[in-house]
């Protein structure tokens, strides 16, 4: 990891869990990182587990309704010109799109787990005017397992934290495969039930 993310990680760490909040919510690192490193400082004994894992869960839905609310109210064309500022390109506009249309509200909590999809699936769901109640229960539900699952790692591996990209792939892999068949398993719901409408 850089120079650039450790200091911006120190920086962060000194404001306890604002710190990891306010890492998840402008999400210029990834959630990852910062709820490893914030796993790291529950392992030192500088904030507790259930504080870290409310503030994760606060900061990432924040950052997740900073995109509902920028495609609510601002649309395709805006986020195609200013999504690079907060690391969304035209391409996982175009995936998350497409997951969308296909697999309807559902897959507002699958598409969390899966690479690429994750932090794009928040700007179709503004765009198509889901309720912002339901969007936000759906990603509140997504969002507090993975905080579980990256502080908890960062914890164990303790100063190894930097490594939890590596150490966490055995363990995202079935949560990626379970989104999958739960989102198309709402899709064939939903198809069904349009059929017999």
């Amino acid at each position: 990891m850089t120079e650039y993310i450790y200091s911006i990680l120190d920086f962060l760490s000194q404001l306890g869990y604002f710190g990891i909040a306010l890492g998840l919510m402008i999400e210029i690192i990834p959630s990852e990182i910062v709820l490893g490193y914030g796993g790291y400082m529950i392992s030192l004994g500088h904030i507790n587990f259930v504080g870290a894992v409310i503030a994760g869960t606060i900061g990432g839905t924040i950052a997740q309704l900073f995109l509902y609310w920028a495609g609510y109210y601002g649309g395709r064309p805006f986020l195609e010109r200013y999504g690079k500022y907060v690391l969304i390109k035209k391409k996982h506009i175009d995936v998350a799109e497409q997951w969308f249309h296909k697999y309807g509200a559902g897959v507002i909590f699958s598409a969390r787990f899966i690479p690429v999809v994750r932090h794009a699936i928040s700007i179709p769901a503004g765009i198509a005017k889901m309720s912002a109640t339901r969007f936000t229960l759906y990603t509140v539900a997504a969002i507090v397992p993975w905080t579980i699952l990256f502080l908890y790692l960062g914890t164990v591996l303790g100063k190894n934290w930097s490594h939890i990209k590596e150490y966490a792939q055995p363990y995202v892999m079935p949560f990626i495969i379970a989104a999958i068949v739960i989102a198309a398993i709402y899709f064939i719901i939903k198809r069904t039930k349009k059929t017999t409408d």
